[in-house]
């Protein structure tokens, strides 16, 4: 103990009080309190429970992904719009479209953005993907009074038959971006059924009528050079022609 502190207590007491006071400040300096916010790895965490599928949306690396079928996410599926699941309120923002659902349990939930079709295309300002989606589609003119770049007559076979008879089908190449098609085909009481396709292999299908395809298994096996696809009771088999062209 110092001579001051001896004849001076108070002084020694006020002089004590400034260093503990200065030491906690270097230690609040030198030590953030822990941000509140996720990492970006955490965030990133799209669960398989949602069929997450791509790199990242719009753009490789970005934190959203395009997500596919499943028990929580085929109420909100629809042929029009394409579904994308994003980690924060701010990336859900960025790619536009409406917040439809949050899937708490993960960081802070993620968030099930529903973007319409065209909304996801060029134009749309959600990146350099969509502008080459915009480039590819306008080398591939519409047919005539249709919404298709190509029509044709696939084989099908619904309520569990074999795909013996024919259905009206069409193709939208790119229209959510390189590689994607989204094939309509027109059933027999004029119902319709999508086929979704990326790089070529189907990957999901879906309705915008309640006929109980919510609750269909999906499944595409390719065999040369076309892709049967069975959903639920119905089988369709698609050429690849119609949904690369050429």
């Amino acid at each position: 103990m110092s001579l001051r502190c001896l004849y001076q207590p108070d002084a020694c007491q006020r002089l004590l009080a400034c260093s503990a006071a200065l030491f906690l400040a270097s230690c609040s300096e030198a030590a953030p309190p822990p941000s509140s916010e996720a990492t970006a790895g955490d965030l990133a965490a799209i669960p398989d429970s949602l069929s997450p599928f791509g790199d990242g949306y719009p753009n490789a690396g970005d934190p959203c992904r395009r997500l596919g079928e499943s028990a929580a996410t085929s109420r909100y599926l629809d042929h029009t719009a394409i579904l994308v699941g994003c980690p924060s309120d701010r990336s859900a923002s960025a790619v536009g479209g409406e917040i439809v659902a949050t899937i708490d349990g993960v960081i802070d939930g993620v968030r099930i953005v529903s973007i319409p079709a065209e909304g996801a295309m060029a134009g749309s300002g959600v990146g350099p993907e969509a502008d080459a989606a915009l480039a590819s589609t306008q080398d591939d003119p519409l047919v005539d009074g249709t919404p298709y770049n190509a029509t044709a007559a696939i084989r099908c076979g619904l309520d569990g038959d074999a795909p013996v008879s024919n259905c009206d089908a069409g193709v939208r190449r790119n229209w959510n971006g390189p590689g994607t098609a989204l094939v309509e085909i027109t059933k027999p009481d004029g119902r319709k059924r999508a086929i979704f396709f990326e790089d070529g292999v189907a990957f999901s299908a879906e309705s915008a009528q309640s006929d109980g395809w919510a609750a269909y298994d999906f499944q595409a096996v390719r065999n040369e050079d076309q892709t049967t696809v069975r959903f639920g009771p119905e089988t369709y088999v698609i050429v690849d022609a119609l949904v690369r062209g050429g």
